[in-house]
């Protein structure tokens, strides 16, 4: 399975880091430091490239909002050396589930797993 693993790695680009990323990486990043996901976020030496390496699928919105502004530039210190001051009302970060099972199926919806019956449609007919 190790070969396969590295064999998709090398030739896709969702898999996690391309052959060439990795390389790069380890020429030239600066390891600093890992979210929750276990994604893992590299700067160069002049802090003129920022970059994550997913841990498993390269999905965007697994990146939790901290590491996000980091990535943009939004500021300028990563979460792990200046952690941001979270409200007691924020919900814990979450990716984005559309177009999976847990996507949200509001009731009346035909991929509800328990349909609810509507009374509030009535289908048309023509006459």
């Amino acid at each position: 399975m190790g070969i396969l693993n590295t064999l998709l790695r090398a030739v896709t680009w969702w898999n996690g880091a391309t052959l060439g990323t990795q390389i790069y990486t380890a020429r030239k990043g600066q390891k600093v430091g890992e979210d929750n996901e276990g994604n893992v976020f590299y700067r160069n030496a002049d802090d003129s490239k920022r970059w994550v390496i997913f841990n498993g699928e390269a999905e965007a919105s697994r990146i939790d909002p901290d590491w996000h502004g980091w990535l943009h530039r939004t500021w300028d210190e990563p979460p792990t050396d200046k952690p941001l001051k979270h409200k007691t009302w924020e919900k814990p970060h979450q990716e984005n589930l559309t177009g999976t099972a847990m996507a949200y199926t509001p009731a009346g919806s035909l991929r509800r797993k328990d349909p609810v019956e509507r009374t509030d449609y009535e289908a048309w007919s023509p006459e």
